[in-house]
C-alpha cells in the first residue's frame, strides 16, 4: 500500500472518516517512501531503520543482517495478535495542501480523501512483499539503543508503548 504521483497517505483503523482535520494543527500523512512505517496497528510501538547514504557496512551486517535486505522493523511479541487481526485502511489525499515537514506531510486546512479508504491488508505480507525484515522481540528498546547509535537511518514511532 503505496501513494502514487499526487498522493500522499493517512493509514487510519476508522473507515469512516470523510473530511481530514488538523489535530493539534496539523492533518498529518505519508508519502511513498515511509508509508511502511504505517502498517502496524496505531498504538503499536515500533523501531525502524534502514540503509541510508552514511550506512556503514559493518552497520548494515551488525543490525540489519548480512543478506537482509535494506530494512528492518521492529515490534513486540505482546503485539502480534494485533497485527494478524487489525483492520487497518489507507485514505488517499491529494498531495497539493500538504507540505513536506521532516518525513512527514503536514496541512493545516481541511482535506477530502479522493476516494473510499482501502483496507490495507495482510501486514506481514506487506512487509514480505516489500522485502523489509519484520521481526518480533520480547523488548524493543535493546535493539532502539543499537539503531539510534547507528549510522543507519531510523524511526521510532509510539516507543512509549513499549515495554520498559
Amino acid at each position: 500500500m503505496r501513494s502514487a504521483a499526487g498522493e500522499v497517505l493517512h493509514f487510519s483503523e476508522d473507515p469512516t472518516i470523510e473530511v481530514f482535520r488538523p489535530r493539534t494543527t496539523y492533518v498529518w500523512a505519508v508519502g511513498h517512501d515511509r508509508a511502511p512505517d504505517y502498517w502496524f496497528p496505531r498504538q503499536c510501538p515500533r523501531a525502524m531503520a534502514w540503509v541510508g547514504p552514511s550506512t556503514t557496512p559493518d552497520d548494515q551486517a551488525r543490525i540489519i543482517g548480512p543478506g537482509s535486505g535494506s530494512r528492518v522493523h521492529a515490534v513486540e511479541y505482546g503485539w502480534l495478535n494485533a497485527m494478524r487481526t487489525v483492520e487497518l485502511y489507507a485514505y488517499r489525499l491529494p498531495a497539493e495542501p500538504f507540505e513536506l515537514n521532516d518525513a512527514a506531510f503536514v496541512s493545516t486546512t481541511e482535506v477530502q480523501p479522493l476516494g473510499p479508504p482501502e483496507r490495507v491488508g495482510d501486514l506481514f505480507e506487506l512487509h514480505d512483499e516489500a522485502g523489509i525484515q519484520l521481526r518480533v522481540l520480547n523488548r524493543l528498546h535493546d535493539f532502539w539503543a543499537e539503531v539510534i547509535t547507528s549510522t543507519l537511518e531510523w524511526s521510532g514511532i509510539r516507543l512509549r508503548n513499549a515495554r520498559p
